[in-house]
C-alpha cells in the first residue's frame, strides 16, 4: 500500500454515512482456532475476513484477489503494524491526538439517525418543486416564555385566527396586530418561497394547506404564527442573467436620478441600436465586480434576488435577451439572460440537501428524534428531590446572561446527584458550571425557571451524547472496525513514512547508486522536438502560426482604454478603475508582457503623451508590476482617432513567452476551440497520429478540425540521465527499501498460517 493509498482510506472512511446507533445483537461466544500468528500475536479468521472483503481489489480493481494471493498482503501490514507498536509509537502525543480526532469525527457521524436525514431529503427535495406564496400574523412571545404568557399567546392567536375565518381581511389584520416589524408595509406577504428559505415550522404550515386556508398557530422562536396560503406553483429552477446596473442614491436630488434614468436610457438606446453587449456594459455599468465579466452574475433561485429583477430575469425567454430598465433599491438594471436550468435531479442535490437538513432550523427535528432515542436506549434515573434543591437558583440574572450559583450559603453541589446514565452519577456542580458556561442573553420577557429547565434539558441530552460516544466501540462492531483500522492505518503511515517514503526521497546517494545498477530500465524512446497547433479551421490556424512567428507573441486580448481631459496626463478616479482591471490582468498572469502607448491630441503639448505613459508605468512599478514586462511607445499625435476623445487615450496591448497564454486566449470565447503543445514527442504519441515522422513543417486535416506540426528535430532512443529518471528511480528505490526492510521484518516476526482455516475464508 503506498502512502497516496493509504490517506485516500482514511478519506473514504471519514466520509463513511453515518447510521442509526442500535443496540448489539447477543451472540454465543465460540472458541475458533487463530488464522495465523505472527511474531506472538494471533489474528482470527474474522479479522482477516473483513479485511480481505475490504481490500481484495486492493491489487486491480478488475479482478479480485484470492484468499490465499491476499495473505502476503495482509501479514505484511500486520508486521509493520507490528513493527510501530515495539518502537512505542503508538504511545506518543501526536498518535493519541491524531485518533482522537479521527475517532470524535467518526462518532458524530454514528450519531446521527440516517433514516430520519433520509426522510428529511426527500421531503425537501419535493418541496422544492412548488414554490409556495404564503402570508403570516405573529404574536409575539418569547421560546423561553412562561407557560402563562405562552398560554396567553396561544389564545390570542387562536382569536385572530377566529376573526380571519369570519371573513376579516388578512393583510389588514396583519398590518395592524402582526408583531413582524414589515407586516406595516408587506401586510404579512413573504412573498414566494421554497425549502429552506423560511423558518423550518412556517414552510411545513406551508406546503400542507390549501390554497386559501389559514393555518393552526405555529410556534417558532419568535411567537405563534397564522399562516394563509395565497398561490402555489411549479419551481422555475435557476436562472443566470448579466446585468447592466446605474446606481441610484435613494437620498439623492432630483436631478441625480434623473441624471442616472438617462443615462440607463442611453445604454438601453445603445443596444437597441446593435451595439454589443460588453461594451455597453463595460462602459455603463457602475457594478465593478460584475463588469469585469460582461456583467455576469451567479445564478440564483426563486426568493434568492431582489423581486423587480427576479421577475425581469424570469420573464425573459430566450438567451442573449434583455429587459427593459429595471428599477431596484439599489438603482436601474437592464436584465440580460445567459440560461436558465430546470431543478436538478434527487441523485444530484441528495448530498447537498443531506447537508443542509441537519444545519438549517430543520435540525432541530433531528436533535430532538436523537434526544429521544438516547432516552429510550440508555436507563436515565434523574433525581426529583435533588433537582428541586438546583432549581431554586434559577433567578432574574439569568436573563441578562450573568448568572452565578456562587451564594453566601450554598450546598456542597459536587455530592449531589442530579441524575444517573447507566449508574453513572452526574453531579449538580457540573451541572452549575455548564449553565454558567452556556449562558446567553435571553428576551426580557424569559422566565428564569423555564430557561434554567431548558439548561438541565440540554445538559442531561449533551451527558447522553457523550455516554454513547465514550462506548461506540462496545455497541457497534462496525464503529469497532473502523477505528481499529484507522488506528493500524495511522502507525502504518508513520513507520512506512521513516523507514521507506522519506529514505527513498531523501537518500541521493542512494538514488544515485540504484541508478548505475540498473540503468537499462530507463530509456528515451525515439521523439520528436516539435510545437503542435489544432484549430477547428485553416483560417484561425493561420492566424496562430502568425503569432507564433515572433517572441514575445502578440495577444489578441487587450485592457479598456485611459482617457484623458485635454492637456492632462494626470491619473484621476476615472482612469485608476481601467488601471485596476490592468494590474489585475497583469498579476494574474505572469508571463504577460504590456505595451503602454501614449497619444495626444495635435493642439497638446508633445511631451504631454509621454507623461500619460510614464504615470501609468509609475502605477504599476507602484504595484509590483517591473519594469522588465512593460514596453512604452509614445505615439503623440500619429493614428489620430475620428473619435477626438480617443486622441488623448492610453492604450494597452498584451503580449507573453508563453504559448499556453496564446491557446487561452484563443479558447476565451469557445473552451477547447484551439489546442498548442510544444516539447519532445514520442512516435507512439496520439497527438502525432497521421503526421510523417520527419523535421519540418506539415498540416494534416483529421476529425473535422486541422492540425500544423513544426518538427524541430528527430532525436533517437538513448538511455536517460540521471535527472530525467529521477522520478521513475525514486520508485523503484523505494520498492528495493521496502522489500528489503520487509525481509528484515519476516526474520523478526515468523509467520505461521493454519491452512484449514484458510480454506474457510469466503470469496
Amino acid at each position: 500500500m503506498s502512502k497516496i493509498q493509504f490517506h485516500i482510506g482514511l478519506i473514504t472512511i471519514t466520509l463513511v454515512s453515518a447510521c442509526k446507533t442500535s443496540a448489539p445483537p447477543q451472540q454465543t461466544v465460540t472458541e475458533t482456532q487463530p488464522l495465523l500468528a505472527i511474531g506472538n500475536e494471533q489474528f482470527s479468521i474474522d479479522d482477516y475476513q473483513d479485511s480481505y472483503n475490504k481490500n481484495k481489489f486492493a491489487s486491480d480493481s478488475t479482478r479480485a484477489l484470492t484468499p490465499e494471493e491476499y495473505l502476503p498482503v495482509y501479514t505484511d501490514l500486520k508486521m509493520k503494524v507490528l513493527q510501530a507498536k515495539s518502537e512505542g509509537k503508538d504511545t506518543t502525543l501526536d498518535y493519541r491526538e491524531e485518533i482522537a480526532s479521527y475517532r470524535d469525527q467518526l462518532a458524530k457521524n454514528q450519531l446521527i439517525d440516517k433514516d430520519l436525514v433520509e426522510k428529511l431529503t426527500n421531503e425537501a427535495y419535493n418541496r422544492l418543486k412548488q414554490e409556495v406564496r404564503a402570508s403570516h400574523i405573529l404574536v409575539g412571545v418569547s421560546e423561553d416564555a412562561s407557560p402563562a404568557d405562552t398560554l396567553e399567546a396561544h389564545r390570542a392567536a387562536i382569536a385572530l385566527r377566529g376573526r380571519l375565518e369570519e371573513g376579516t381581511d388578512f393583510g389588514d389584520m396583519a398590518a395592524r396586530f402582526s408583531k413582524d416589524p414589515a407586516a406595516k408595509t408587506t401586510k404579512g406577504d413573504l412573498g414566494y418561497f421554497t425549502a429552506f428559505q423560511t423558518l423550518y415550522p412556517i414552510e411545513t404550515a406551508a406546503y400542507a394547506l390549501p390554497v386559501g386556508k389559514i393555518s393552526q398557530p405555529v410556534r417558532t422562536k419568535a411567537g405563534y404564527h397564522l399562516i394563509k396560503v395565497n398561490d402555489r406553483r411549479a419551481n422555475r429552477g435557476m436562472v443566470r442573467i448579466a446585468h447592466i446596473m446605474v446606481k441610484v442614491d435613494t437620498a439623492g436630488t432630483a436631478a441625480q436620478k434623473e441624471s442616472a434614468k438617462a443615462r440607463i436610457d442611453e445604454a438601453y438606446a445603445q443596444l437597441q441600436s446593435g451595439a454589443e453587449w460588453n461594451m455597453v456594459t463595460d462602459k455603463y455599468s457602475d457594478d465593478r465586480e460584475s463588469r469585469k465579466n460582461g456583467g455576469l452574475l451567479p445564478l440564483f433561485g426563486t426568493g434568492q434576488m431582489v423581486p423587480e429583477i427576479e421577475e425581469a430575469a424570469f420573464a425573459l425567454t430566450r438567451p442573449q435577451s434583455y429587459s427593459k430598465p429595471v428599477l431596484t433599491m439599489y438603482g436601474w438594471h437592464i436584465i440580460r439572460l445567459v440560461e436558465k436550468r430546470p431543478i436538478e435531479t434527487l441523485t444530484n442535490m441528495a448530498p447537498m440537501l443531506r447537508k443542509k437538513v441537519v444545519t438549517d432550523s430543520r435540525g432541530k427535528v433531528i436533535e430532538q428524534a436523537n434526544a429521544k432515542r438516547l432516552r429510550d436506549k440508555y436507563a436515565v434515573q434523574e433525581a426529583a428531590d435533588q433537582w428541586k434543591l438546583v432549581a431554586a437558583l434559577a433567578d432574574s440574572t439569568l436573563r441578562t446572561g450573568k448568572w452565578d450559583y456562587q451564594r453566601a450559603v450554598s450546598a456542597d453541589w459536587s455530592n449531589i446527584t442530579l441524575f444517573r446514565i447507566q449508574q453513572q452519577p452526574y453531579d449538580a456542580l457540573s451541572f452549575l458550571n455548564y449553565v454558567k458556561r452556556k449562558q446567553t442573553p435571553r428576551a426580557k420577557d424569559a422566565s428564569p425557571e423555564v430557561v434554567f429547565r431548558k439548561y438541565y434539558t440540554d445538559y442531561l441530552t449533551e451527558a447522553l451524547t457523550e455516554y454513547e460516544k465514550e462506548h461506540l466501540e462496545e455497541n457497534n462492531p462496525e464503529f469497532r472496525s473502523l477505528m481499529n483500522e484507522i488506528r493500524e492505518g495511522v502507525l502504518f503511515s508513520q513507520i512506512m513514512e521513516e523507514q521507506v517514503w522519506q529514505r527513498s526521497l531523501s537518500d541521493s546517494t542512494g538514488q544515485r547508486s540504484f541508478y548505475e545498477r540498473n540503468k537499462a530500465r530507463y530509456n528515451q524512446p525515439e521523439r520528436a522536438l516539435a510545437t503542435l497547433v489544432a484549430a477547428k479551421d485553416t483560417q484561425t490556424l493561420n492566424s496562430i502560426k502568425k503569432t507564433l512567428a515572433t517572441s514575445p507573441y502578440k495577444l489578441e486580448r487587450k485592457s479598456k482604454e485611459l482617457l484623458f481631459p485635454i492637456n492632462s496626463a494626470e491619473i484621476g478616479n476615472e482612469q485608476l478603475d481601467a488601471l485596476n482591471d490592468l494590474y489585475i490582468i497583469m498579476e494574474k498572469n505572469a508571463d504577460y508582457v504590456v505595451e503602454i502607448a501614449g497619444y495626444r491630441s495635435a493642439d497638446e503639448p508633445e511631451i504631454i503623451s509621454s507623461t500619460r505613459v510614464r504615470n501609468v508605468v509609475k502605477y504599476l512599478n507602484a504595484r509590483n508590476i517591473p519594469i522588465l514586462r512593460i514596453i512604452e511607445k509614445d505615439y503623440g499625435s500619429f493614428r489620430q482617432s475620428a473619435e477626438p476623445e480617443r486622441n488623448r487615450r492610453v492604450a494597452f496591448q498584451f503580449f507573453s513567452q508563453s504559448k499556453n497564454d496564446v491557446e487561452k486566449v484563443y479558447n476565451t470565447i469557445t473552451p477547447g476551440a484551439v489546442t498548442i503543445r510544444e516539447g519532445y514527442f514520442p512516435k507512439t504519441d496520439p497527438l502525432l497520429s497521421g503526421v510523417k515522422w520527419q523535421s519540418g513543417e506539415q498540416t494534416i486535416a483529421a476529425n473535422g478540425s486541422f492540425l500544423w506540426v513544426n518538427v524541430a528535430k528527430i532525436e533517437p532512443p538513448r538511455p536517460k540521465t540521471f535527472s530525467e529518471a529521477r522520478g521513475s528511480v525514486i520508485n523503484d528505490y523505494q520498492k528495493e527499501l521496502e522489500k528489503q526492510w520487509v525481509s528484515r521484518l519476516q526474520e523478526k516476526f515468523p509467520v505461521k498460517v493454519n491452512a484449514q482455516e484458510l480454506e474457510k475464508i469466503k470469496r
